[in-house]
C-alpha cells in the first residue's frame, strides 16, 4: 500500500477525506445561517465537481499514460448517466404526470404503447448500476477493438473518437430513440427510495462520489504501477518499439480504454441525481474536448493533477458564469493557451516546483530584540 500511495496521492486523498467529512457536517450539523452551514445546494455542487474530477482521471489513464488522446469520453459519461436516468425514470411509477404504471411521461405524450425492450430491467437499481459500468465498456471495447488492431493512432483515433460522440449525440436527440429526445430525462424523485431533494440524500451521494473518486485514483495508480502499466508508458513513448520487443500493444491498449471508459460511466452515473437531468447535449464534442483542457490544466499523466485541473476548471466556471457570463469561454481558452506555452506540466507541476524552491530559499527569521 505505501508504493501505491505516493505523497501526492496521498496528500489528495488526505484533503479529499476532510471534504468529505466536512462538507456533510456542515450540511446536516452546522445551523442554518451560521458560517460553518453548509447549504444543500453547495452539496450537490461540489458533488458534480468530484464527479468531474473522477471523469478527467479516467482520461487521463489513457491520454497521460497510454497517449490515446480520446475525444470522445463525454459519450461514455453520458452512456453511464443515461443508464441511471432511466433507472430514475422507471422509479417514478404512477406518480408521473400522466399516472402510467410503466411507461415515463416522455413516452406517453409520444404515444408508446409499450416500454422498448432496452428499457427492460432498469427497475431495477443492481441491474442500472450494472449498464452504468457494461455499455460505456462494451461501446469502449468494441471501437477499441476495431481501431487498436486497425493500428489507428494520433490525431486520426481522435478525430474517430470525436466522431463517435456527436454521432450518439445526433442519435440520442432523436424522438424515436425512447430517451427523450431533446429534453432528454428529468423531473427525477428519488433513488432507492430516498426522495433527492432531503439533504441526506444528497449527502450520501456526495460521500458516494467522493468514494468513487478515491477508488478510481487507486485503480488507475495500481493500473499504471504494474507491469501493464510499465508496458501503456513504453507504447506512449515508443509504441513501434514496443511492439517490436514482442508485446500486442493493442491488447493493452484495448484493457486500458475498456477500463477508463467504465470509470467515465462511473461518474456519469453518480452525476445525474446529484445534477437532476441528463440530455443529448453532454454527447456534445465540446465537452469531451473540455475533459481535455481539465487533464493538460492539472498536469497530464499525474492522475491527481486531471482530478485537480477538473475542480479548478469547474470552480472557476460557477464564479465566472455567475459574475461574467460572456467572459468564461474566453477565460477557459486563455487558461489553456497559457498552460500549453509556460506550464507544459499543468497547475500540479508548478505546485511540485514551487516547494523544492521554497525550501531552497527559507524566509530568514526575525533577529531577537536587544
Amino acid at each position: 500500500m505505501t508504493g501505491l500511495i505516493d505523497r501526492r496521492l496521498g496528500v489528495f486523498l488526505a484533503l479529499l477525506f476532510v471534504v468529505t467529512v466536512a462538507v456533510p457536517a456542515g450540511n446536516l450539523l452546522a445551523a442554518p445561517g451560521s458560517d460553518l452551514h453548509v447549504p444543500s445546494h453547495l452539496v450537490a455542487l461540489f458533488g458534480k465537481y468530484l464527479c468531474y474530477a473522477l471523469l478527467a482521471v479516467s482520461l487521463d489513464l489513457v491520454w497521460g499514460y497510454a497517449g490515446i488522446l480520446s475525444l470522445g469520453h463525454g459519450a461514455f459519461f453520458a452512456l453511464g448517466g443515461s443508464a441511471m436516468g432511466m433507472h430514475m425514470m422507471r422509479e417514478i411509477g404512477a406518480r408521473g404526470v400522466y399516472a402510467n404504471p410503466v411507461l415515463p411521461d416522455f413516452m406517453v405524450f409520444l404515444g408508446y404503447a409499450e416500454l422498448p425492450w432496452f428499457w427492460w430491467g432498469f427497475d431495477m437499481f443492481w441491474f442500472a448500476a450494472l449498464m452504468a459500468l457494461a455499455v460505456p465498456g462494451l461501446l469502449a471495447f468494441v471501437f477499441g477493438w476495431f481501431a487498436f488492431r486497425s493500428r489507428v493512432t494520433g490525431v486520426y483515433l481522435s478525430i474517430i473518437t470525436q466522431a463517435l460522440t456527436y454521432a450518439l449525440m445526433l442519435a440520442f436527440f432523436r424522438n424515436e430513440m425512447g430517451f427523450g429526445g431533446n429534453n432528454g430525462l428529468t423531473d427525477f424523485r428519488d433513488l432507492l427510495g430516498f426522495p433527492l431533494s432531503a439533504d441526506t440524500t444528497r449527502v450520501g451521494l456526495f460521500v458516494a462520489t467522493a468514494a468513487a473518486l478515491a477508488g478510481g485514483l487507486l485503480l488507475a495508480r495500481a493500473i499504471t504501477l504494474s507491469k501493464a502499466g510499465k508496458v501503456l508508458i513504453g507504447v506512449r513513448d515508443a509504441e513501434s518499439r514496443t511492439r517490436f520487443l514482442g508485446y500486442r500493444v493493442e491488447h493493452y491498449k484495448l484493457f486500458v480504454f475498456t477500463v477508463s471508459a467504465m470509470m467515465a460511466g462511473v461518474a456519469g452515473a453518480l452525476y445525474v441525481p446529484q445534477v437532476g437531468i441528463i440530455n443529448p447535449s453532454e454527447f456534445s464534442p465540446a465537452n469531451s474536448i473540455v475533459i481535455v483542457i481539465w487533464v493538460a490544466l492539472g498536469g497530464r499523466g499525474t492522475l491527481v493533477g486531471a482530478a485537480l485541473g477538473a475542480l479548478i476548471v469547474a470552480g472557476v466556471e460557477s464564479w465566472l458564469t455567475s459574475a461574467l457570463p460572456e467572459a468564461w469561454i474566453f477565460v477557459l481558452g486563455a487558461m489553456f493557451i497559457l498552460v500549453t506555452i509556460f506550464l507544459p506540466r499543468g497547475v500540479l507541476g508548478l505546485l511540485e516546483d514551487w516547494g523544492p524552491r521554497r525550501a531552497a530559499h527559507p524566509v530568514a527569521a526575525p533577529e531577537p530584540a536587544e
